[in-house]
């Protein structure tokens, strides 16, 4: 396994890498999400590129950007014996150099909810999914369904853009108590992780009635608040919404054959939860 920090390095390697390249994105803090889109990347290409690089532009001004985790040593070793053959770990003045003012900001999918909430935070997302396309050139790139509406941002991104890149977006892969893997997960108390299922456990009680029949957007809506709102420990709820999977609009009043996501955002003590599940027609 290649471990790389400048781009000029990476392009080095990627043009004497065996096609189809599989790219899987990431900013390190790496669990078993991450290393499911390693290993079906592994499954579809001759080579194998993960990045770990904590954006500081996608990080809005009330996010503590040095708190997040960071452990590039174990990050190593867990890609180590999951098939990556080449770590991009740039550092920041890598990425973005003295002088660099250059943004890429996409509107539709990006502009509602994490959008809203967010307002910074697509825009860095943007520009360094372009930058780190561009620099490795992958066939495929792997992102998780846990980030529906980043990855709905992505694609909107490439198809724009026109980069020759195609974006699997792979299931969520949770814990065995349904709470969905992040890196912000080791933030909550013993406490906070013991209640933070009750967020899977309010989707699924709003799928299973819309897989009953329930087509009301706000029936469904209403049926997962209910059931996280009745959590002591979940101190807000930024949105609970059914929306167009593609355009991250809010879906008909009443639903039809249309692909929709459920999809919430919670804060339990000082950290921010995401998750989502898609109401596919039977």
């Amino acid at each position: 396994m290649d471990v790389v920090t400048s781009i000029k390095e990476l392009r080095q390697r990627i043009n004497l890498a065996p096609r189809p390249i599989g790219l899987v994105p990431t900013m390190g803090a790496l669990h078993e999400g991450h290393l499911s889109l390693m290993r079906r990347a592994r499954v579809d290409s001759a080579t194998v590129v993960a990045t770990i690089f904590v954006n500081p532009t996608q990080f809005t001004p009330t996010e503590d950007l040095t708190r997040y985790p960071r452990d590039l040593k174990a990050d190593l070793k867990l890609l180590q014996g999951n098939g990556v053959d080449v770590v991009f770990c740039p550092s920041a003045d890598e990425v973005y150099p003295p002088g660099f003012v250059t943004t890429v900001e996409v509107r539709g999918p990006a502009l509602p909810l994490e959008g809203e909430a967010r307002p910074d935070h697509f825009p860095g997302v943007a520009t360094v999914m372009t930058k780190l396309l561009l620099v490795s050139a992958p066939d495929v790139a792997y992102l998780g369904q846990k980030d529906a509406q980043q990855a709905a941002v992505i694609k909107r991104l490439v198809v724009d853009l026109d980069i020759s890149v195609h974006v699997e977006v792979c299931p969520t892969v949770r814990e065995p108590d349904g709470l969905a893997m992040s890196s912000r997960n080791a933030y909550l108390s013993f406490e906070q992780r013991a209640a933070a299922p009750v967020i899977l456990g309010a989707l699924s009680a709003a799928q299973a009635r819309y897989k009953s029949g329930e087509l009301s957007r706000q029936t469904l809506e209403r049926t997962c608040r209910e059931m996280l709102e009745a959590e002591p420990l979940i101190g807000a709820i930024d949105y609970v919404a059914v929306v167009d999977s593609c355009s991250f609009t809010k879906a008909a009043d009443s639903l039809g054959a249309q692909l929709v996501t459920l999809v919430v955002a919670v804060r339990i003590g000082s950290t921010r939860l995401i998750d989502n599940v898609e109401l596919k027609p039977e």
